[in-house]
C-alpha cells in the first residue's frame, strides 16, 4: 500500500473522482432545484418536478464525467461502485477507501455551492432523499438494494475486459443504468443508490432522517452485484493469496480466459 500510496498516478485519480464528483452533484441536483414559476392568472404557481428531465440530468451527467475522467481513476463517483470494484478485486483497499473520502467530499462542496446558488427557493432541501408519504424504511431499503443493484450489475458486466462484444460506448451504458434507477426509485425515496451523494445533501441541509437507508442500501446492493457476477454469472477462479495482492498493491493484470467464452472460468494474476 506505501508504493501504492507515493505515485503521482494514484493522486491524479483521488483528484479526479473528487473534480468529478462536484461536477455531478452541482448538475444533477441543480437539475432538480432548478423549477420555474409561472404566472397564472395573478397568482404563481410551481411546477411540479420532472422526474424524466432528473432521472436523464443523472444519467447523462454520470456519463459525460465516465467520459472525461474515466482514463484517469475509472470514474467511480459512488462509493457503492467503489465497493463493487473493490469486492471484484479491481482496485486496492487504499484506493477505495480515498475515493470514497473523495467523493463525500465532492459532494459536499458541490451541495454547499448549490445551497448559495438557490438560497432564494422556498423549503429548499437541497435534493435531501427522504421515504416518500406510504413508504417504510424496509420498502425504502428494498428500493435502494434493487436500484442499485442494477447499477453496479452494469458497471462490473460493461468494464469487464474479458468482454469482446461491448461495440457502444460504456459510459452512456452506464449512464442510461444511472437514469433507470432513478425513474425506479424517485417516486418511492427520491433516488439514493449513492451513499455520497445522499451525505452530501443531509450534511449541508442538516437532516439525516432515516439517513441510514441511503448508505446500508447501497452497500447491500453494491456487495451483492459483485458477488453474484464474479463468482456466479461470470466467475473468475483466483485463491485468496491472489486476491490480497491485488488488495495490497493495487495492480492487477488483463484477465486470462481459460476458455473461448465467457462461461470459461479465468485467472486473476497480480503483478
Amino acid at each position: 500500500m506505501a508504493s501504492e500510496f507515493k505515485k503521482k498516478a494514484f493522486w491524479r485519480a483521488v483528484v479526479a473522482e473528487f473534480l468529478a464528483m462536484s461536477l455531478f452533484i452541482f448538475i444533477s441536483i441543480g437539475s432538480a432545484l432548478g423549477f420555474s414559476f409561472p404566472v397564472v392568472g395573478n397568482k404563481t404557481s410551481t411546477r411540479s418536478q420532472d422526474n424524466v428531465k432528473v432521472s436523464l440530468a443523472f444519467g447523462l451527467s454520470i456519463a459525460t464525467m465516465a467520459q472525461s475522467v474515466g482514463h484517469i481513476s475509472g470514474a467511480h463517483l459512488n462509493p457503492a461502485v467503489t465497493l463493487g470494484l473493490l469486492l471484484s478485486c479491481q482496485i486496492s483497499i487504499l484506493k477505495a477507501l480515498m475515493y470514497i473520502i473523495a467523493q463525500c467530499l465532492g459532494a459536499v462542496v458541490a451541495t454547499a455551492i448549490l445551497s448559495g446558488v438557490t438560497s432564494s427557493l422556498p423549503n429548499n432541501l437541497l435534493g435531501l432523499n427522504s421515504l416518500s408519504e406510504g413508504i417504510n424504511a424496509g420498502q425504502g431499503l428494498g428500493i435502494e438494494i434493487i436500484a442499485t443493484f442494477q447499477l453496479v450489475l452494469c458497471v462490473l458486466a460493461t468494464t469487464d475486459r474479458r468482454r469482446n462484444d461491448v461495440s457502444g460506448s460504456a459510459p452512456l451504458a452506464i449512464g442510461l443504468s444511472v437514469a433507470l434507477g432513478h425513474l425506479l426509485a424517485i417516486d418511492y425515496t427520491g433516488c439514493g443508490i449513492n451513499p455520497a451523494r445522499s451525505f452530501g445533501s443531509a450534511l449541508i441541509a442538516s437532516n439525516f432522517e432515516n439517513h441510514w437507508i441511503f448508505w446500508v442500501g447501497p452497500i447491500i446492493g453494491g456487495a451483492s452485484a459483485a458477488l453474484i457476477y464474479d463468482f456466479i454469472l461470470a466467475p473468475r477462479t483466483s485463491d485468496l493469496t491472489d486476491r490480497m495482492k491485488v488488495w495490497t498493491s493495487g495492480q492487477v493484470e488483463e484477465y486470462d480466459l481459460e476458455g473461448d467464452d465467457m462461461n470459461s472460468r479465468v485467472e486473476m494474476k497480480p503483478k
